[in-house]
Formats: C-alpha cells, structure tokens, sequence
C-alpha cells in the first residue's frame, strides 16, 4: 500500500473506516441518501436505495442507535493498478427496531444492543486529488 500511496497509514484509515461506517449505517437507518451518496459507490448506494425506498413504500421506520465498534480490522489489501482496495471486518454494537406503519415491532430489539458483523470494502485511486475513499462492496458476516 505504502508503495501506490506514500501517505498511507493503516491506523489513519481505519479511524476515518470507523466514522464512515458509523455514519453510513446511522444514515441507511434514517433514510439519508444525501449522505450515502457521498460515501457509497454508484452499485453500493442504488442497493442500499432501493432498500430505502422499499421500507418508506411499506411505511416502515427504524429506531437506531450506534453504540460502537468493538473490533475492526483491515482483512484483505489489493492494488489493481488504478485502485487501492481495502477490505474491512466490522464488529459493530447497535440498538435497531423497525417498526411497521403501525408502529408495531417487525423486526429487531429497541431494548437490546445486538452484536453485527459487516465486511466492507473501501476503494480509492491514490492518484486521485480526492482523499475521501468510497464503499464498493458491503456484505453481513455470520
């Protein structure tokens, strides 16, 4: 990595990793696509749109709180010529309930901080002026 981009610094990406996911997850719960938009990659937002758009069309909300990420680690590094690819394991705290139109729990604990395993990978061309990386992939570890 250091040899694409002599600034890297795997402790540096994996705080700015911790705030991205923190804030795309927080903003996915909330419907936010505003700011999905500027963290996802093109395929990563469409998915998580239409995610969005299926919750509002049944009328569904979530109540979500992020508690934190007890464990993250940089599981898989590539550069493909152009890119760097990082590929991340989160092990996130959350509270998150989704409720029908109703308000009725469908889905989820509001009282109960549950344990979830992501896998993301982050992407950025260290050519590029842009320091900011994008999500690429996103997968839900068992």
């Amino acid at each position: 990595m250091v040899e694409a981009d002599p600034t890297f610094s795997p402790k540096s990406f994996l705080d700015g990793a911790k705030q991205a996911y923190e804030m795309i997850v927080t903003a996915f719960a909330s419907g936010d696509r505003t700011t999905l938009k500027n963290l996802l990659e093109k395929d990563v937002f469409d998915g998580f749109q239409r995610v969005i758009a299926d919750r509002e069309a049944a009328g569904q909300t979530v109540d979500f709180t992020f508690v934190g990420l007890p464990k993250v680690e940089i599981s898989e590094a590539e550069y493909d010529k152009k890119n760097i690819l990082l590929t991340v394991r989160f092990h996130a705290e959350v509270v998150s309930a989704t409720r029908d139109k109703d308000g009725n729990l469908i889905e989820g604990n509001a009282d109960q901080v549950q344990t979830v395993a992501d896998e993301w990978t982050f992407a950025r061309n260290p050519k590029s002026r842009d320091p900011n990386w994008k999500v690429t992939s996103t997968s839900q570890l068992d």
